[in-house]
């Protein structure tokens, strides 16, 4: 069992205990986001991952209102 801490640019998001530590390049689902796995560190014990996310794609809303009259 080992101590698993998930960081994304020094923000801690995630404290797990795991059986089997994740691996640089693995795809990875935290907190309903997809991320891929960029570097593990090994220090006293602890085990220490930094993610990288996919960028959040915005979809545009449905009505433009740039357009239409205004009354």
């Amino acid at each position: 069992m080992f101590n698993v801490y998930f960081y994304n640019k020094r923000n801690l998001l995630l404290c797990q205990l795991l059986q089997s530590v994740p691996s640089v390049g693995d795809d990875l689902t935290i907190k309903g986001r997809k991320s891929k796995v960029s570097s593990v560190d090994n220090l006293d014990g602890k085990i220490y991952v930094d993610l990288i996310f996919e960028p959040v794609k915005k979809s545009k809303s449905g009505n433009d209102h740039s357009k239409t009259k205004k009354k």
